[in-house]
């Protein structure tokens, strides 16, 4: 299997960035069927969050493959956008890279909130989509079962995990209590109804939140999420008047647009008298313009703004980090070789195969020559024929051994194949 990785993260491209090329679940497997009709011979899993929007390509040793910059032009149409104007914000990963990669993500390792666990969940959210709409196959089944292998191994055998934190935990524990001292008396909005909004939830309960009200799109989920913190759920044309009333907004929708604009927000300002409006934005393409944080006592804070309270958890975990990156590597180099294994058996297998046909031929012609040896003398021809084999054989294994421990060995398993002819 090869695989190749094309994608952005909060690691180096901007949010603005980020919320161009993000896909909403509904646009994911539409996004798959097309790449599969262009390319029906590549595997393929699409991971897209609120920090990152990876594309993973997977093909067999065999097959010619998507390039990278195939992907890179199929993600930048696809969102309506030019290859030269993403290129530079993406990175390209392959091979072993790419199976490290997937596993750090995995792990909640390349998270913006180490040891976060929604992104575990996100990981077999993008699989199971690909798998539904047979995106995805053997090869990407095999990597991504060993992504979630390796995520349970890091959350288990070392504390990386211990004492969870999230985004939503993150945003209102170092954000929120800088311009609120307590919760008990704040009306709170919560806006959506997904899995980051559960979060949201979870974590003003435990910070004695008592006034949560919950709006989305669906009056069922707002129901049910509310019914969860003894919330009041409300619908979605009742916005304006939340958003009037309240004292900390945290909106984590998946619109493709945002769902309060500037102007929308004017017409609501005054209702206000100039209290203040703590708003985060954990929505990605955000939620709320840009624009509306300079609005008058209005404090909106996206995603990206967490930066800082994100790299004091970094450190905080940094001493389970050594652990942790090992448990990555050792769990690379076990798919690496399991990977080599399926890649390289058969063509060894055969090469073995057609050594011994020949050997086995020679040997028959020859002893019919040498009629009336001593069993003995016979024993000992068929010994020094294996021997010539395994010797004459063993640089070529060898080699290819040597070689597919590294990186996908095809640029040799072509050339074993077709230097013997197999």
């Amino acid at each position: 299997m090869s695989l190749k990785i094309v994608g952005c993260s909060h690691h180096r491209t901007s949010i603005e960035v980020r919320e161009r090329l993000a896909f909403t679940p509904e646009q994911i497997p539409v996004a798959l069927a097309e790449f599969r009709e262009r390319f029906p011979d590549t595997e393929a899993v699409l991971l897209s969050t609120c920090n990152r929007t990876e594309f993973y390509a997977a093909d067999d040793f065999d097959a010619p493959g998507t390039s990278h910059e195939q992907i890179v032009e199929f993600l930048a149409t696809s969102r309506g956008l030019s290859p030269v104007e993403i290129v530079d914000d993406l990175f390209l990963l392959s091979g072993a890279e790419a199976v490290r990669h997937l596993f750090t993500v995995a792990a909640s390792l390349d998270s913006m909130v180490v040891g976060e666990s929604q992104i575990l969940a996100q990981v077999k959210q993008a699989y199971r989509l690909a798998a539904d709409g047979d995106s995805a196959g053997q090869l990407t089944h095999a990597v991504f079962q060993a992504a979630i292998r390796v995520a349970k191994r890091v959350a288990t055998d070392t504390s990386i995990h211990h004492k969870r934190v999230s985004i939503p935990s993150v945003a209102i524990g170092d954000f929120a209590r800088q311009i609120f001292e307590r919760l008990d008396d704040k009306k709170i909005l919560v806006i959506g109804a997904g899995e980051m909004a559960q979060d949201t939830v979870q974590y003003l309960l435990d910070s004695h939140a008592r006034d949560i009200s919950v709006v989305n799109r669906s009056w069922d989920k707002a129901q049910e999420l509310a019914d969860t913190c003894q919330g009041h759920p409300y619908r979605w044309e009742d916005l304006d008047g939340l958003l009037a009333a309240a004292d900390l907004v945290v909106s984590s929708t998946g619109a493709t647009e945002p769902i309060v604009t500037l102007q929308r927000y004017r017409s609501i300002e005054a209702r206000r008298f100039q209290r203040p409006l703590f708003i985060v934005d954990l929505a990605v393409p955000r939620d709320f313009d840009p624009a509306i944080a300079d609005c008058l006592s209005v404090y909106l804070y996206s995603i990206d703004d967490l930066r800082q309270a994100c790299e004091a958890n970094r450190r905080s975990r940094e001493r389970e980090w050594p652990q942790a990156l090992r448990i990555i590597d050792d769990e690379t180099q076990r798919f690496l070789q399991e990977l080599q294994h399926r890649a390289t058996g058969p063509t060894i297998r055969r090469l073995k195969e057609n050594a011994n046909r020949v050997k086995e031929l020679e040997l028959t012609r020859l002893l019919q020559k040498l009629k009336g040896l001593e069993p003995g003398v016979v024993e000992e021809i068929h010994q020094s024929f294996d021997r010539l084999v395994n010797k004459l054989l063993h640089p070529p294994l060898e080699s290819l051994r040597e070689d597919s421990s590294h990186d996908p060995p095809r640029s040799l398993l072509e050339a074993l194949r077709r230097l013997f002819q197999i």
